[in-house]
């Protein structure tokens, strides 16, 4: 249920901040709507799994899946343009967060 509720947190934060760069400045009342909401649930969601979760193995989660999401829909949505060296770098952010999952003891709390 943990790792729902931190899916969860991660797919809000993903939202605020996409929606912080819609929001221009906070001048768009809709996407400034989302960016609150978004980050509020996200933080209280973050506070429920941190009860069951490991600290750096919650945070791992949080902060690598979270830049990989929020480039992606950088590229889909405003037309972003990674280069090799991102690339390089979130894939090396997705298999430092898969060595911790299948190998940490941590992650087995």
């Amino acid at each position: 249920m943990s790792y729902l509720l931190l899916a969860l947190a991660i797919v809000a934060e993903v939202v605020a901040t996409s929606s912080l760069k819609a929001s221009d400045g906070f001048s768009r009342l809709g996407p400034s709507i989302l960016v609150v909401l978004g980050y509020g649930f996200s933080f209280y969601a973050l506070s429920l799994v941190l009860k069951a979760l490991p600290v750096g193995i919650t945070y791992a989660f949080w902060a690598g899946l979270g830049i990989v999401l929020v480039t992606l829909i950088g590229i889909v949505v405003y037309g972003e343009k990674p280069d090799l060296p991102a690339y390089l770098g979130m894939g090396l952010i997705i298999a430092g967060v898969a060595i911790i999952q299948i190998f940490s003891r941590l992650s087995s709390h």
